[in-house]
């Protein structure tokens, strides 16, 4: 295990936390999410962090970003560009949006229309987009952080399920506790916070990060328990339809970045079982009559799914 690696996750996770405070396990699920190189979707009421925690991460990264305010009236050219024509050299010339960033914030997507919201899919499936006839390759690494307010507030478009799977996970920050809350009544503005922030780690730096979570060992009984946890999605008893097998690929990408955020060589059950929920609930529908909301029935599904 690379020491020199491992020291500056520790200091990635220290300086997340001065940022957004009381909660370290949102803090290391995000940092999974991007290690493992997939999007994250931050999803909760308006006001909790959801915008600064995509800002300490893309800083702390050192990742070149751009914010976009999803609206109504959003349109796709607003996202990935389009060709003006220059009078002084008689052509068209191709202007690219803030999609050609190392991490798009998408700021409360789902305000957005189904549209402008489906532009995003093959930039985040394919790490490129197609425009105008051309296809246009998207910075490496390419990274997507979405915020979304819940689905029942005034002006809010749900995610259509082909785009919640791109999204690799989904976490919820919540309201603070009494002592966080304190901390963030006590202290300094975030924005302020966040203006002194100073990149721990560079973009290559980053991609050699997500080169060693591939190294991470999995055990032949971890691989026989993920693949009862695949089976128990698809059996009819916990929800509609069952995970795919990108999503199942996808789970084994965010426990070994889990196990290398926690200084191990190798995965184990515990790393899938902390994940689950914020990985595979929002692609999955509970049946009808569970009277629980999707993550509880993945923690039930847990529960219920014996090791091997």
């Amino acid at each position: 295990m690379n020491a020199n690696l491992q020291a500056r996750l520790t200091q990635l996770k220290s300086q997340i936390s001065t940022i957004i405070i009381g909660k370290p396990v949102q803090i290391e699920d995000s940092l999974a999410c991007l290690l493992a190189g997939g999007h994250l979707l931050i999803e909760d009421l308006p006001g909790v962090g959801k915008t600064t925690l995509a800002h300490a991460l893309a800083i702390s990264l050192g990742l070149q970003f751009s914010r976009v305010q999803f609206t109504a009236d959003l349109m796709p050219s607003d996202l990935v560009g389009v060709s003006v024509f220059e009078r002084q050299k008689d052509a068209f010339v191709f202007h690219p949006g803030p999609v050609f960033a190392q991490v798009l914030l998408a700021d409360e997507i789902n305000r957005a229309g189904p549209k402008t919201q489906s532009a995003l899919l093959e930039a985040m499936e394919e790490q490129q987009v197609s425009v105008e006839g051309s296809t246009r390759a998207l910075p490496r690494p390419f990274f997507v952080i979405a915020t979304q307010n819940p689905s029942e507030q005034l002006g809010t478009y749900p995610l259509p399920e082909s785009q919640l799977d791109r999204f690799l996970m989904c976490i919820t920050l919540g309201y603070p506790d009494r002592k966080a809350e304190r901390a963030l009544l006590d202290g300094s503005d975030r924005r302020d916070a966040l203006a002194k922030l100073q990149p721990v780690m560079s973009s290559d730096e980053l991609i050699d990060a997500m080169a060693e979570v591939r190294k991470i060992h999995v055990s032949e009984a971890l691989l026989d328990y993920l693949q009862a946890l695949i089976a128990a999605t698809r059996s009819g008893l916990w929800f509609v339809e069952g995970l795919s097998p990108r999503a199942g690929i996808a789970v084994l990408r965010l426990a070994r970045a889990r196990a290398l955020l926690a200084g191990r060589n190798h995965v184990t059950p515990d790393d899938l079982q902390a994940l689950l929920p914020q990985a595979i609930a929002h692609r999955l529908q509970p049946i009808a009559g569970a009277g629980r909301g999707r993550r509880e029935q993945v923690r039930a599904m847990i529960e219920a799914t014996p090791l091997p």
